[in-house]
């Protein structure tokens, strides 16, 4: 049986015949099911050769990756009891998603944490394990043994022998392991072309081949630490780290993250081991490059004559060969590793095949790999970063060099490395990227820049001003802008150049569209090309750091290539777009610039009262059942509510004492001893509008509550899972806290058009996110909304329908707002009562029944920018 969409090839035998035992065939050889399978695979078209070769005797599956070097290996083998346990292990039947990442990924985990092992063992063996000089020497000589222990197993260093360097540390003593790694050291970093090596050098060592790249040369041999080693160092080296441990398997993606990891102690000190997946690293190079190449390529293998073949396939190589990609953040270089794989893939399948059936070819005539590391350029500004990223790319190389072998059926020299002096050090936002590569020929920029929030970043404010001094808001943007910033300079002239970033989500959300789009978009002539909306960006390896990210393609409005547009929603969700605007919507650019008062004649909106108290004013339900019998204290204690409460129906209370004669609080200890913590607390603040307000410290910093009536609260914070933000009718005696938005005696029509799905789906384009929970703004979201001219009688109907919401919440008094608005248990009287409102309000504004959300923001937007222009 063939699977064509998985590409998995499945032999099938009865349950008692042997599968690995040989039989005979009608040509009269005698093969093992898998060896006819493999026959069967080998008569198939290219394009449909199996990835999967399963046998199977309804008893026991052998599961063989076609994609592995299967000499001297088993496959996998599962028995049909196994099945309960290990089924994922057949995942790779439905998706090409298959377990060799799966296999990798837990491989270089446990070279990680192999790593930290030895690290931790060495680091005990300086003189000043805290000093930056043997931080700096100590990362060095694990980038060393790491790549030695690679060699080994790879083959590099002595094809017929894999434990060529386990060996050399197991017959040294270890009181001159040391020495004898210095010596190593040295040796393989001289070249015996150059007659550089010693005549007389030992033959141990001088069965090691020059490696060059510089990862062996001492360049300070004043700071350049070794230190002594200890029989369990030994031990861990030979039995745990050459022996036991194959490293030619692991991801070098992968690996050169969690190595990185290993090597810096800020995240040794979190806990974890971080990388970016490969999952998420696709997210921005195919539909930034990947994408297009495959395409040109599916488009090559339809071709008929083997004259077009040889030719396309040609200028796809050299095309291949001479795309220039940077990544101005690599840190251990995952971004360029992986896409030096993928091209490295592609030219493999390239050559296999343009070779096949081509009777004027002779594979030992075709010179094979054009793809280079000299195509991959870095910036990163830990130094030990940077040797990571080099080295993983060299991991890489030798990788995808063995697969090219396994192509042609002969070896290709990988040593000596030729030496890569494109991973960078320094600062990208104070550097000049032409030092590093010329735009005029560069292809591509990419990267995850790092994740750091506005108010995060004091420390680096100065490089984000130095690298986006066209934003007038800088203290209020995140600092992957500056990135962004970086990029449309570099590229504003470019016509071919095209980059993309993974970014936190706020810098299409809320306040900052405006104060970095604006400058990015009209000043410094940049264009969205395609976008990610936001998605959770998984970057830890054993405990995941949930980071909400968007993606941003962008390029010169100057280029010459108009990308296809598209906003992705998720991997099944696509958009194809006419113009992508900064909120990443398919829209005019529009910047929804931060307001102090509505754009339309309505009611003001407040912040709730701010204590600013240092917890002295807020009680909670068991500190108010202490106050039972305080007489005094009870006249002034109500309830206070902010969006936590409101939605999950918790009780919290405050001290409020607006109005209370100072006789009325001195008859209360305890309101006394609360007034004077609330004064110590401001007393002791660094900002003198705080200390100021150590004068009435019986008061709330900031009072906003209306004073009688009912007022309209809106969360400031509610889960994205709702479809609407729940809003409701506080009385005048409950105090709104700051984390909660009010409307004092806002009406009915009021709360209809604010808790409508025309609302919603403005609040939703426009708003901030606290990670991916609705932030509401008052100033971005709420003055900013263009409300509809309506008629009396539309407003009477949306009064109605507005009420009619109330009286649906009513039906279910023992429900939080909460359990009301789950998606999953909204009671349907609530929902019919929330569409027909939705539907007053899409009448009001004039539309038709059945438009959709983005039909609804983009008409917003529209009006949004004409009652903008009039008004300027």
């Amino acid at each position: 049986m063939y699977l064509p969409q998985s590409k998995v090839l499945i032999e099938q035998k009865g349950q008692d015949i042997d599968l690995f035992k040989k039989a005979k065939q009608s040509d009269g050889t005698e093969l093992n099911p898998f060896e006819q399978a493999r026959r069967y695979n080998e008569e198939l078209p290219f394009s449909e050769k199996a990835r999967w070769i399963v046998t199977c005797n309804f008893k026991t599956f052998l599961i063989y990756d076609m994609d592995r070097d299967l000499k001297g290996k088993d496959p996998i083998r599962l028995e049909l009891t196994d099945l309960p346990t290990r089924l994922n292990e057949l995942d790779f039947l439905k998706s090409f998603k298959t377990d060799k990442i799966i296999e990798e990924k837990a491989l270089s985990i446990k070279a990680g944490e192999l790593i930290g092992k030895l690290y931790d063992g060495l680091i005990k063996q300086y003189k000043d394990p805290k000093s930056d000089n043997t931080l700096k020497s100590l990362n060095k000589l694990c980038v060393r043994l790491v790549f030695c222990l690679y060699a080994e197993d790879a083959g590099l260093f002595d094809r017929n022998d894999c434990h060529i360097f386990g060996n050399y540390i197991k017959n040294t003593e270890t009181k001159n392991l040391r020495r004898a790694l210095i010596d190593l050291f040295e040796v393989l970093n001289q070249d015996p072309a150059k007659n550089e090596r010693d005549p007389y050098l030992d033959e141990e060592l001088a069965r090691f081949p020059y490696v060059n790249g510089n990862l062996f040369k001492v360049v300070d041999p004043v700071t350049e630490e070794n230190p002594n080693f200890t029989d369990d160092l030994k031990t861990l080296i030979v039995e745990e780290c050459s022996e036991t441990f194959d490293w030619a398997d692991i991801s070098p993606t992968i690996f050169g993250a969690i190595f990185e990891s290993t090597l810096n102690p800020e995240t040794r000190r979190s806990g974890g081991m971080h990388y970016t997946s490969i999952e998420n690293i696709h997210k921005v190079i195919d539909p930034l490059f990947l994408d297009d190449l495959k395409a040109e390529f599916a488009r090559i293998k339809e071709l008929k004559t083997e004259k077009a073949i040889v030719s396309n396939c040609d200028k796809f190589q050299n095309k291949l060969a001479s795309l220039k990609f940077l990544d101005p953040a690599c840190g251990s270089g995952n971004f360029l590793t992986e896409t030096y794989l993928c091209l490295r893939r592609l030219e493999n399948e390239l050559i296999l095949f343009r070779s096949m059936g081509m009777s004027t070819l002779s594979l030992e005539e075709l010179n094979p790999v054009k793809v280079s590391l000299s195509q991959f350029y870095g910036i990163e500004i830990n130094d030990f970063a940077c040797a990571v990223a080099t080295t993983a790319l060299w991991i890489a190389e030798s990788q995808m060099l063995l697969e090219t072998e396994k192509i042609i059926h002969r070896d290709i020299d990988f040593l000596p490395l030729k030496s890569n002096h494109n991973i960078f050090e320094g600062n990208a936002l104070r550097m000049d990227w032409n030092d590093v590569v010329p735009s005029d020929e560069l292809n591509y920029i990419m990267g995850n820049p790092p994740f750091n929030g506005a108010m995060t970043i004091k420390d680096k404010r100065s490089d984000l001003e130095v690298a986006f001094p066209e934003c007038e808001k800088i203290g209020e943007i995140d600092f992957v802008c500056g990135w962004y910033a970086k990029t449309a300079k570099y590229i504003i002239d470019n016509k071919i150049i095209h980059a993309a970033f993974v970014s936190t989500n706020s810098i299409c959300q809320g306040q900052s569209v405006s104060f970095v789009w604006k400058p990015l978009i009209n000043k410094l002539n940049l264009r969205i090309d395609f976008a990610w909306r936001t998605f959770v960006w998984d970057s830890e390896a054993n405990e995941k750091a949930h980071v909400h990210c968007v993606i941003v393609g962008v390029s010169s409005k100057n280029s010459k290539s108009v990308p296809s547009l598209k906003i992705y929603n998720g991997l099944n969700s696509v958009t194809q777009a006419k113009h992508i605007n900064p909120y990443l919507l398919d829209g005019d650019d529009v910047f929804i610039d931060p307001r102090k008062s509505p754009i339309c004649d309505v009611s003001p909106m407040k912040f709730g009262s701010m204590p600013r108290d240092g917890g002295a004013f807020i009680i909670d339900k068991d500190q108010y059942k202490e106050l039972q019998n305080d007489q005094v204290a009870q006249r002034f204690v109500k309830k206070y509510l902010g969006a936590e409460e409101f939605i999950n129906r918790k009780e919290r209370f405050c001290l409020w004492l607006k109005g209370v004669s100072p006789s009325e609080i001195n008859k209360s200890p305890f309101i006394k001893d609360r007034v004077q913590k609330c004064r110590n607390f401001r007393l002791a603040s660094k900002a003198e509008a705080t200390r100021r307000l150590a004068n009435t410290a019986y008061l709330f910093a900031q009072i906003a509550q209306p004073e009688e009536g009912n007022y309209l609260m809106v969360p400031r914070v509610s889960s994205e899972r709702r479809e609407y933000v729940p809003v409701g009718y506080l009385s005048a005696d409950v105090i709104a806290s700051d984390a909660a938005l009010i409307i004092p005696n806002a009406s009915l029509f009021e709360l209809g058009v604010i808790t409508s799905s025309t609302h919603m789906a403005w609040m939703r384009a426009v708003a901030g996110r606290l990670k991916s929970d609705y932030r509401y703004s008052k100033d971005v979201v709420y003055n900013n909304f263009i409300w509809s001219d309506v008629t009396d009688a539309q407003k009477e109907k949306i009064s109605k329908t507005a009420q009619g919401i109330l009286d649906a919440r009513a039906l279910y008094p023992d429900s939080s707002l909460a359990d009301l608005y789950d998606p999953l248990t909204m009671p349907i009287e609530l929902r019919k009562a929330h569409q027909a409102n939705d539907k007053a309000v899409i009448e009001a504004y004039g539309w038709k029944k059945d438009i959709t959300e983005e039909e609804i923001v983009a008409k917003l937007m529209q009006l949004y920018a004409e009652k903008t222009r009039k008004s300027a």
